[in-house]
């Protein structure tokens, strides 16, 4: 649901438990009952000037409204296409867009990367426009979206990252301190698969947990590290030919 969807849902919400009816709002704004109407239908346009109306019909406050709509506001698991598009389109944004994912503070941004402050907090204000943090005061955020959030598989970020990250990332070693690198092959049950990926997913959450628990170490004390989980029914294109047909 989007929030000017939830924003709707509320103003009816708050209507019903006024006991007012789409006539009787319609005659405190002077308005049509098929006006009104529309405004409440799905896909009905409902201006900010028209949400102060109806509040003041309402008696109630907007700030108030407000605050309620954030809390509501159901955490997003994913961003739309058109959202991933618009952060992957300036990799200063995208940058910053990962820095905020991870919890990174602007004064962290600043002192790991060439950007100004001015160039930070204006980034910010464009992934509050996107809908991915709520830019507060004083350059904090709070992030709109779930703890279980992750790029679309085959969207525009995670194209990216296969044709501009991936055969970098994977161009070393990994023989350095706390580094690995392990491929796997067997057979399994889509049971156990599944299982598999329910103990991965939580060994990701247990990188993100860590990743916070050291945000206050000295910077000296700490490195960037980059956590790939991969698992999908595969056998290498090289030996296809030599499958026997089952």
């Amino acid at each position: 649901m989007t929030t000017t969807h939830t924003l709707v849902a509320l103003l009816k919400s708050e209507l019903k438990s006024q006991g007012l009816s789409y006539a009787d709002l319609a005659r405190a704004l002077s308005l049509s009952e098929s006006s009104v109407k529309r405004m409440f239908a799905p896909g009905g346009e409902m201006p900010l000037s028209r949400v102060d109306e109806v509040c003041r019909v309402l008696r109630c406050d907007f700030a108030d409204l407000a605050a309620r709509l954030v809390t509501e506001q159901p955490a997003q698991r994913e961003l739309t296409v058109a959202q991933e598009r618009a952060v992957v389109a300036d990799t200063k944004l995208l940058l910053v867009a990962i820095c905020c994912l991870s919890q990174w503070t602007v004064e962290q941004m600043l002192a790991a990367y060439r950007l100004s402050e001015a160039e930070v907090v204006k980034l910010m204000a464009q992934l509050d426009r996107l809908g991915i943090i709520e830019l507060r005061p004083l350059n904090r955020y709070k992030l709109r979206v779930s703890k279980t959030f992750r790029w679309r598989p085959r969207g525009p970020v995670m194209q990216f990252f296969r044709e501009r990250v991936v055969q970098d990332f994977f161009d070393a070693g990994f023989d350095g301190e706390g580094e690995l690198l392990m491929l796997v092959h067997g057979q399994l049950s889509t049971a156990a698969a599944r299982d598999l990926n329910d103990r991965l997913r939580r060994v990701a959450e247990d990188f993100a947990r860590q990743h916070l628990l050291d945000q206050k170490q000295p910077a000296a004390d700490k490195r960037s590290y980059s956590l790939v989980l991969g698992m999908r029914s595969w056998l290498f294109e090289a030996f296809k030919d030599l499958q026997r047909p089952r």
